[in-house]
């Protein structure tokens, strides 16, 4: 797969008020441990970074046919995420925008606490070669700390920092909501009534559709705001960010 076009975004003017990833902590990145299968899993929630049976196809699964994607795509689409990780859900959706020849741009931000090392994203993605085949452009940009990336009218947006704070001051809505977190037993801020409300009620779009997927794993008590379009679409294992 060819893509046409790549470059690195500049920072817009108002950043610090309306894309806030300065309120990240300095030095606040993922502690990345490797399972015997040589799977990614975070050390700080004890949890997997993806399905360590097919991260890719648990993506595929859960995000993109849970969101009607690739068939929803059109030029200003924008796709939001709770919880970047290793990038592989973005991956997945560049190599469904592309296949489908879908008419750009078509816009991915997510949102990311803790963000992975360029080295330990390339070697989580090197057991989805479909996935490591599209990743070169962006983990290069991504590692000289490019947070904004244009990959052929797929416009890739990383906003660092704890998504609570960050998340109420971005100016955007979205029409298809990715929520990845790590498991909402091990990491329960992002699943918070206050931030899944903000989520629903301030940050999604008039089109999407009633079905915002929340991550594979189950979401427990308190996990769906109140009174919000939400249901869950069944995943086929562990979560995969």
């Amino acid at each position: 797969m060819n893509i046409a076009r790549v470059s690195l975004l500049p920072e817009a003017e108002g950043d610090s008020e309306t894309l806030p990833g300065e309120v990240m902590v300095e030095d606040q990145h993922a502690e990345v441990g490797w399972n015997a299968q040589g799977t990614p899993v975070s050390l700080r929630f004890d949890d997997p970074y993806f399905s360590l049976d097919d991260g890719l196809a648990e993506t595929r699964h859960t995000f993109l046919a849970g969101n009607d994607l690739p068939a929803r795509f059109r030029p200003g689409f924008q796709v939001a995420e709770l919880g970047f990780g290793t990038g592989l859900n973005m991956l997945a959706t560049l190599i469904a925008f592309c296949a489908a020849g879908a008419p750009g741009p078509v816009r991915f931000t997510s949102f990311e606490a803790f963000p992975m090392a360029t080295a330990d994203m390339a070697r989580a993605l090197a057991a989805f070669p479909e996935a490591e085949a599209v990743a070169g452009d962006f983990l290069a940009a991504w590692d000289r700390g490019a947070r904004r990336v244009d990959l052929g009218g797929f416009i890739v947006e990383v906003i660092e920092g704890d998504a609570r704070e960050t998340l109420p001051r971005w100016p955007g809505r979205a029409d298809a909501w990715f929520l990845d977190g790590f498991n909402p037993a091990k990491n329960p801020e992002l699943w918070g009534e206050r931030l899944l409300a903000e989520v629903a009620r301030r940050h999604t779009g008039p089109g999407a559709p009633p079905r915002l997927t929340p991550p594979p794993v189950s979401c427990g008590a308190g996990s769906k705001p109140r009174g919000s379009r939400w249901s869950v679409a069944p995943g086929s294992g562990a979560n995969a960010t």
